[in-house]
């Protein structure tokens, strides 16, 4: 639950990132051109994303470590993707391996 919470963090993270205007931006995705170009409907799902993963640490934990939980996660993704997305060192394959592991991990320990 952990994880799908982590991921839908990051996801809705990159969304936001990809609106900045300020950020250096890559565009090797065709969705990141949309996310980019569509800033309205992209602030919006982020948020709604945003809101979901927040709601599955509640759900998962109570409230007062939901919350500390969350906003260690938005802080620790936020600052890794704004690092290491110029950098070029996020891509999909990395992503997918990193969660797929974090949730065998966590489905063996739990």
């Amino acid at each position: 639950m952990i994880t799908i919470a982590s991921l839908f963090v990051f996801i809705s993270f990159y969304m936001f990132y990809y609106t900045s205007r300020k950020a250096v931006l890559s565009y090797d995705y065709g969705f990141e051109k949309w996310l980019n170009n569509n800033p309205g409907p992209t602030k919006i799902s982020g948020l709604v994303i945003l809101l979901l993963a927040y709601s599955l640490l509640l759900f998962a934990k109570a409230l007062g470590t939901g919350t500390l939980l969350f906003f260690i996660q938005l802080m620790t993704i936020g600052s890794l993707i704004v690092i290491l997305s110029p950098l070029k060192v996020i891509n999909s394959k990395a992503v997918a391996v990193l969660f797929i592991l974090s949730g065998l991990i966590e489905i063996y320990y739990y």
